[in-house]
């Protein structure tokens, strides 16, 4: 009974996963900017975003920190929208908007009722057009990053773990900072050091426009040429990030929190990007070591040996390169090198012996859940479809092949990367203490 239950319950996820299939129309206009639409129906919302392949990694190392600022900055106003104005434009017609930066890309978007599609492609097209920068809206701006890197990073516990990781796992690519980046960069840097930055990043070829929701394809088209075939076409950009040796060494290091009381041990193994199979598979080990709480980490370290107030891995996948990250916070007075021999003891078990059917079958049932439950929404299909074209290779049809790539990886495969990449010789450990 049990076995037909689990066949139904594939075979109906299976169904709704296809039922999914997120159908849309691409093109490109005269000045480079790729434009995707999808059109659905079914509530009377539609989402407008713009992602610009620029993030911390295309920052000089003496003005990190640049992308990030942009992403605010970008909202202080345009010619045609006075300072102070963006958000409230947005709100007053019913609307909500945000943006968000990484280290390969930023991503602005709006949420409007349908009727305010139109809203939406205009506030966008003025913030690639016609954008203001000048020195109060980037003295405004510093203020606001720096209370922000002072809310999220400086005063958070564990808020500079990843800063600490990345620092020592990149010796030579850009990935070495994170998109906070430095204030004292921010600060040193002059006004025209912004505007070149704008200048050369953030143009139509270096951009996508998806919108997602309760459009008319062909009225869309109109408004979009309308608004957006006039932004003059920036010069093209080339990327050659440097290249990193490989670490084969065991690395141990420590760094120093003056937020947390309770120490943490940490491990970092540089993994393949993100279009790799082989990033496919590690998510989907650290899926078996730490998603839930019937994990493999989670039930030995937190349930049963007690040891442990929290334990968990990630594989953290970026454009060109990713990081696979293990953490666990002790209980009580445990020491940090018991927890790292307990990690790294499930690690060993993932080399050299297949994870079960019942762990696999959990696994993937997880990642198609979602997977669902993103596409169920305007702005996560919106993203979507501007991310498979920026990273896989321009594949706007990634969204529809992502459930088949990840079904494709097997329990073999999950064995192979963690023989190929999870060893100690291959790794950052970082002991996560209190600062005294």
């Amino acid at each position: 009974m049990l076995k037909q239950t689990l066949v139904l319950f594939l075979m109906f996820t299976g169904a709704l996963a296809n039922a999914q299939k997120v159908a849309f129309t691409e093109y490109d206009l005269k000045n480079g900017l790729h434009v995707i639409l999808h059109q659905d129906k079914t509530a009377p919302v539609v989402a407008v975003s713009v992602m610009y392949h620029v993030g911390s990694k295309d920052e000089l190392t003496n003005r990190t920190g640049f992308a990030h600022f942009f992403e605010h900055l970008l909202f202080e106003g345009t010619a045609n929208i006075k300072r102070g104005e963006f958000m409230k434009i947005v709100s007053s017609n019913g609307g909500q908007n945000n943006a968000n930066t990484s280290q390969d890309r930023t991503f602005y978007y709006e949420i409007f009722p349908s009727n305010q599609l139109e809203t939406g492609i205009w506030l966008e097209s003025e913030r690639m057009m016609h954008p203001v920068i000048n020195e109060i809206g980037v003295k405004t701006q510093n203020e606001v990053v720096k209370e922000e890197k002072r809310l999220r990073v400086d005063n958070q516990p564990y808020g500079n773990f990843l800063s600490e990781i990345m620092k020592r796992l990149f010796v030579k690519h850009p990935y070495n900072w994170v998109p906070i980046g430095s204030m004292a960069d921010l600060d040193s840097a002059k006004l025209e050091e912004f505007i070149a930055f704008n200048k050369k990043y953030y143009v139509p070829n270096n951009a996508v426009l998806a919108i997602a929701g309760a459009i008319d394809i062909e009225k869309t088209k109109v408004l979009v040429e309308s608004y957006f075939g006039e932004v003059k076409m920036g010069a093209p950009i080339t990327r050659n990030p440097a290249r990193e040796e490989e670490i084969t060494r065991e690395m141990i290091d420590t760094a120093y929190d003056n937020n947390i009381q309770i120490p943490a041990i940490m491990t970092a193994y540089r993994t393949p990007g993100m279009t790799s199979k082989e990033s496919l598979a590690l998510k989907l080990a650290s899926d078996v070591l730490s998603q839930g709480a019937s994990s493999r980490m989670y039930k030995k370290m937190v349930d049963e040996k007690k040891n442990s107030l929290q334990v968990g891995s990630f594989n953290y996948a970026l454009e060109d390169y990713g990081a696979y990250i293990t953490y666990a916070l002790p209980n009580g007075d445990i020491k940090l090198p018991a927890l790292l021999k307990d990690m790294d003891e499930e690690i060993v078990k993932l080399q050299t012996e297949l994870i079960s059917e019942t762990e696999f079958t959990k696994i993937r049932n997880q990642y198609e859940n979602n997977y669902i439950g993103t596409n169920a929404k305007m702005l996560g299909v919106a993203e979507n479809l501007a991310g498979g074209y920026s990273f896989y290779n321009k594949n706007t049809n990634h969204i529809n092949e992502d459930l088949e790539e990840i079904r494709k990886v097997t329990k073999e495969d999950i064995q192979k990367v963690a023989k190929k990449y999870l060893n100690p010789n291959q790794r950052i450990v970082l002991y996560y203490l209190p600062k005294k």
